[in-house]
C-alpha cells in the first residue's frame, strides 16, 4: 500500500434473496479490479440459487427465477470471482454483508478462500465521514457526486457506480494506510439511521429509546453515537432530558 491514487482495489458487490447469510442465497455476483486511473480484470454472473426468489427480493434487483435458470450455482462461480478478488484490499457498501455471504458459501463447499483476511473498505462508513449527503444509500450517494447512472440495481451496476463513489470519498485521503487508520475508529453519525426515530439528530432522540438501543447489536459507528449522546446527558449538558426520560415524547 502507498498512495492512494496508484493502490489496486477490488469492488465486490452480491445480489441475495435476503439478507440473512444463514438462511438467504447469493443470486448474483460482480468484481471489478481498479486503480483511481484504470480498470482492470472483472467478473460477473447470475448463480442459481436452487430456491425461489421472493417478490420482495424480486422487487429490489429485477432478477428473476427464468433469469437464474440453468445459470452456474455458487460453488462454480466463487472460485472464479475469488481469482479476481486475490488479495486486494476489497470495497463495498455495506461490505461486511456481502463477505459474510460469500465466506458462507466457501465454507459450505469447503472453497479455500481468503476473505476472513481481506482488508475491506466500507463505502458506507466512508459516506459517514464524509457526511455531506443527504442519505448515503449508494443511489443518493451517486444523485450527490452527479455520477451516470448504470440503470437496474445490479451487481455490476453497482460496482460501477460503488468505484466512482468511492474515488469521491476518498479523494482527501493522501495514502491507503490514513484512510485505513482512520476507519479503525468509529465514526459519529448526525442523525439516526434506522427505527421509529430514523432521520432525527441524536439530541432529540428520548433518553429511554437511547438506553435501549445501547444494548443492541448495532455496528460501532451507531453504537458510538448512542453512547456518546448518553454521556453528553449524563454530563448535564441537558438536564431536564436527561433526568426526564419522557421530555422528549
Amino acid at each position: 500500500m502507498g498512495l492512494i491514487h496508484k493502490d489496486t482495489f477490488v469492488c465486490l458487490d452480491c445480489e441475495t434473496t435476503g439478507l440473512d447469510p444463514e438462511t438467504d442465497k447469493i443470486i448474483e455476483v460482480a468484481a471489478k479490479a481498479f486503480t483511481f486511473e484504470n480498470t482492470f480484470d472483472s467478473f460477473e454472473t447470475l448463480v442459481d440459487p436452487g430456491c425461489p426468489i421472493s417478490e420482495a427480493s424480486m422487487a429490489i434487483h429485477h432478477i428473476t427465477d427464468e433469469m437464474v435458470q440453468g445459470k452456474p450455482k455458487i460453488q462454480e462461480a466463487l472460485p472464479l470471482l475469488l481469482k479476481v478478488v486475490d488479495k486486494c484490499i476489497v470495497i463495498g457498501h455495506g461490505i461486511q454483508l456481502d463477505i459474510a455471504f460469500l465466506y458462507k458459501a466457501a465454507k459450505q463447499f469447503q472453497i479455500p478462500s481468503v476473505l476472513p483476511t481481506l482488508i475491506t473498505i466500507d463505502t458506507l462508513r466512508l459516506a459517514r465521514l464524509y457526511g455531506e449527503s443527504p442519505t448515503n444509500s449508494l443511489e443518493k450517494l451517486r444523485e450527490h457526486f452527479n455520477i451516470a447512472s448504470e440503470g437496474a440495481h445490479r451487481a455490476m451496476n453497482d460496482v460501477v457506480v460503488n468505484i466512482e463513489v468511492f474515488k469521491h470519498l476518498a479523494s482527501h485521503f493522501k495514502t491507503t494506510e490514513q484512510l485505513l487508520e482512520r476507519l479503525k475508529r468509529p465514526i459519529a453519525l448526525r442523525v439516526m439511521p434506522l427505527g421509529k426515530h430514523k432521520g432525527r439528530p441524536f439530541a432529540e432522540i428520548p433518553l429511554e429509546y437511547l438506553l435501549w438501543a445501547a444494548n443492541k447489536d448495532f455496528d460501532q459507528d451507531l453504537l458510538f453515537s448512542i453512547r456518546s449522546e448518553l454521556s453528553r446527558r449524563k454530563k448535564g449538558t441537558q438536564f431536564s432530558q436527561a433526568s426526564n426520560p419522557f421530555s422528549s415524547l
